[in-house]
Parts: structure tokens; sequence; C-alpha cells
């Protein structure tokens, strides 16, 4: 497995974990971290033995956001000229975008496990991940409006679409800090947990579970609600219908028809 400076990723049980680990700063996003996201989601996608990703941050806290010393980077390279500023500044925004773009677009489901922390940059992480889960000392805040920015790496564009528009809005407004139980009720985590391992013991559970079913099935599934987010019903069933039309010829579907008619647990291939 590759070292990375700014993660920790192990495979086991066809799940990979994920890990932020900067745990003594506090898990911020420095250079490394939005490089290293993008060779580890790549290896996850070209990898056949993942059939789940679980994203965790070690220590404390999940992560505090962007580390601000890269931010006092970035202001360091501009220069008098407004044109080229904004030139410079946009290419930097992108290439962020694309380290979570690059766990949006990952095939296989990406389960993320927040504890503590869960600040700016991180909200914009964990909005592009398939599910969410807490334990109860989560704390989350859409900080960006505190350090008078409007934030750019995902949360604005992915979360209408899991809170709803008003709730972004409330939130994202005022950065208020709201914990685990409100972020439940308002859709952002499916459930609450007493602790950090109860949260990583919920959550590979989850994950375990997925990685059972046809990992055929489970990126068909994926591919078609993620499809969903940008396009109508019945450009969708037309989708389906044509991704279907292929994937139903897989040996997936007799495995576990037959394994349904024997009751026995199926087996499928990578």
């Amino acid at each position: 497995m590759t070292q990375y400076s700014a993660f920790s990723v192990e495979l086991a049980d066809n799940i990979a974990h994920v890990q932020i680990n900067r745990p003594e700063k506090i898990n911020s996003m420095n250079a490394a971290f939005w490089s290293e996201i993008v060779e580890i989601f790549q290896w996850i996608d070209d990898t056949d033995e993942v059939r789940v990703v679980v994203l965790s941050g070690n220590g404390k806290h999940f992560s505090s956001g962007i580390d601000l010393m890269m931010l006092a980077g970035v202001a360091n390279e501009l220069g008098k000229d407004v044109g080229r500023n904004a030139r410079l500044l946009r290419r930097k925004i992108l290439t962020l975008q694309a380290s979570f773009n690059a766990v949006d677009n990952c095939r296989k489901p990406v389960l993320a496990a927040i504890q503590g922390y869960c600040l700016g940059g991180a909200i914009d992480l964990i909005a592009a991940c398939d599910m969410r889960y807490a334990a109860e000392d989560a704390q989350f805040s859409i900080k960006e409006i505190d350090i008078g920015m409007a934030a750019d790496v995902g949360t604005l564009q992915r979360l209408p679409r899991i809170i709803g528009d008003g709730m972004l809005r409330e939130l994202a407004y005022t950065g208020r800090t709201f914990g685990a139980d409100e972020a439940r009720s308002i859709g952002l985590v499916n459930r609450v947990y007493s602790d950090k391992d109860a949260l990583l013991e919920g959550v590979q559970d989850i994950a375990r579970e997925i990685a059972s079913k046809s990992p055929i099935a489970v990126t068909g599934t994926k591919e078609m609600i993620s499809y969903m987010r940008d396009h109508r019903i019945d450009d969708g069933l037309e989708y389906v219908a044509t991704w279907n039309a292929a994937m139903l010829q897989s040996t997936d579907l007799r495995v576990a028809m037959a394994a349904h008619m024997s009751k026995q647990k199926p087996e499928f291939l990578d």
C-alpha cells in the first residue's frame, strides 16, 4: 500500500478505509491533502477489490477544514495585476474542486464517519460522499462566511440536494455551529452513534453489508442515483434501460438468484 503524508489507507474485506491522518493539526487540509486524495480515489476507482470506502479522521476530530497556512501561501503568490490574480485564483479553486470531484465521481460508495470538528472545507468533503454518519460529539459549521468568503469547493452546490435550499442558506449565511442531532434532523447525516468507536464499528458494519452485494449492481445503482441529480425522470429511465441492457447479462444476477432460491449467502467476483 502506498504511503501518504496526509492520509493512511487500509484495505480489508473489500473495504478501503481512508483516514485523514494529521491529528496534530486537527486534520487540516494542507497541500499534500489536496493532491493525495485525487491519487487515492483514482486507485480506489481502478482497484476492483475495493467495493466500498469508509472515510474518517484520525484523532479527536474529522477535520478542521483547509489549512490556513496554505491559504496564506496562495495570498503570497498574488501580485499587483487584478486580471492575473483572478486567473491564478480561479486555477487554484478549480484544482481544489477537482480533489472533491474525485470523491463524488468515484464509482464505489463512500461513507463518511465524522467525529469532533467538521468545519469549512470538511463540509465540502462530506457533501461529496454518498452517506454521512456522526458521533454525538460532532460539530459542523460552514465556516467560510466567517473568514469573508463564499464556500467554493462544493458545499453550496451539493448540499441543497442533501439538506434542502432553505436550511443550507441559513447555515451558509450564518456560519453557525450545529451538532450531530441537528445534522441528523436535517438529513446531513443518516445516523448518530454514541462515540467514535461505536461510529467506526457501525459504519464498518454498513460498509460490509454493501460490500457483500454484487459490485456490478452497486456501481449501477450509484451511477443512476448520481445521474438523476441533473436529469429529468424520463432521461433517467432511458439511461437505466441502456445501462441494464448490458449489466443484466452479468453472472452476478444468476449468482444472486441462485443464492436467494437456496437461502445461501451469494459470493460475487470483484
